[in-house]
């Protein structure tokens, strides 16, 4: 028998998992009182009517909780800054997670409930980062899992209890891609797209929601400036804003233009790989033009070393890690390397692409007078001497495998 839970949270989007979760939980845990959360991260209109299918289908009430700001502000920027991919994906479902998860805690703590509940698959990712956050900021509040309790094994007996118990969705069987979407992305997974052999229909109608695919794109190339100050984007075209306006105005530029939309198939966190459609039109941008202004503001050794640790970065975001001591210290070395990095930077986008249109920068360390192939004050001449000392070893090497080193 499951253990008896009064009151419980239940991270809800409204869409199929959610939806029969709130009934499932009533008739398995001796009908306890739901709170359902909707963390709005930018998912337009995907909140639109969740109030009144929550109370229809057993929640006491619905709380929608306004985090798109914060999620830009203390996760992406961070990232953004980091350079973090994770195998060339943008991190758009990471991104959310843990800012979701410690509002799960606060408001869970706030309510007095017992347990938070989310609608994770077994297979998944998220399952994780959701309660790592909340093993975090509340260690001992129960988590229930259903789709690691319940009977329900497929997307399809979902919608057979979801039509048995009268519960509305927006979707049928033919279009039941699994989707996540907040400000940064919105992911595509399942359907014909768990066969890699498959070739996703970019142009069927109804799959792009940011953007149109790159052959639907204009004829005519689009060009964009944006600024930044200390690694974080702050004006677009000259038009000074907060960074989820950035993220808007870009996701429209971009989306027009067929940008950022990739194909992958990724390394979950569990083990097995997944094939996934992502589209992160502004986020694509974004991290191309802070890349372009990190070449002239931050010097060999530490971007190498950036580039090396981004991957770390980006590895912890992916499992989960957001909240953890290596992340902050990670994040602490990044805001070190940010100090210069300001300036503008202007990108041509064209079907798909992204083509780098110049840069400037007040602290950038390229210098046009030493770099010219045309007379300057450099002294060539300093160069052998250099080579001669950075290439001893080499010679040192050479001159033993001829049996000479040493020799009077």
């Amino acid at each position: 028998m499951a253990k008896e839970y009064k009151k419980i949270v239940l991270a809800y989007s409204g869409g199929l998992d959610t939806s029969i979760i709130i009934p499932w939980l009533k008739e398995n845990y001796n009908n306890p009182e739901i709170i359902a959360v909707s963390g709005d991260v930018g998912q337009g209109t995907e909140l639109d009517g969740l109030e009144e299918k929550a109370l229809k289908t057993g929640a006491s009430k619905l709380i929608v909780a306004d985090l798109t700001d914060e999620m830009c502000d203390d996760v992406i920027v961070p990232a953004l800054k980091a350079g973090a991919k994770y195998e060339s994906y943008l991190l758009g479902t990471a991104f959310a997670r843990p800012i979701i998860a410690k509002r799960l805690v606060e408001i869970a703590l706030e309510e007095g409930a017992d347990a938070i509940c989310h609608g994770c698959t077994g297979k998944g990712n998220d399952q994780v980062r959701f309660e790592l956050a909340i093993k975090r900021f509340a260690p001992q509040m129960g988590i229930i899992a259903p789709w690691r309790e319940w009977e329900i094994r497929s997307r399809d007996e979902e919608i057979d209890y979801a039509e048995a118990h009268h519960i509305p969705l927006k979707i049928t069987r033919e279009t039941s891609y699994s989707k996540d979407k907040n400000l940064w992305h919105l992911s595509h997974e399942g359907l014909d797209l768990e066969d890699p052999a498959n070739e996703p229909d970019l142009d069927k109608e109804g799959f792009l929601e940011m953007g149109v695919s790159p052959f639907r794109a204009p004829d005519k190339p689009v060009y964009v400036r944006i600024d930044f100050e200390k690694g974080v984007p702050v004006a677009v075209d000259g038009e000074k804003m907060k960074v989820s306006d950035v993220i808007r105005k870009l996701n429209q530029l971009g989306g027009e233009n067929g940008i950022g939309i990739i194909d992958i198939v990724e390394n979950r966190l569990v083990g097995m790989k997944d094939r996934g459609v992502y589209e992160t039109p502004g986020g694509a941008i974004l991290y191309a033009a802070h890349e372009q202004l990190e070449m002239i503001c931050i010097d060999k050794d530490t971007l190498h070393e950036k580039q090396k640790l981004a991957v770390d970065f980006a590895d912890l975001v992916y499992n989960g890690k957001w909240f953890s001591p290596l992340r902050e210290a990670l994040s602490a070395f990044v805001d070190k390397t940010q100090e210069f990095v300001t300036g503008t930077v202007k990108m041509k986008l064209y079907k798909g692409n992204i083509i780098p249109a110049g840069m400037t920068s007040p602290y950038s360390l390229y210098s046009e007078e030493l770099a010219t192939f045309d007379a300057s004050d450099y002294d060539q001449k300093d160069s052998k001497g250099f080579i001669n000392l950075w290439g001893l070893p080499d010679t040192v090497q050479a001159l033993r495998e001829q049996g000479k080193l040493n020799k009077k």
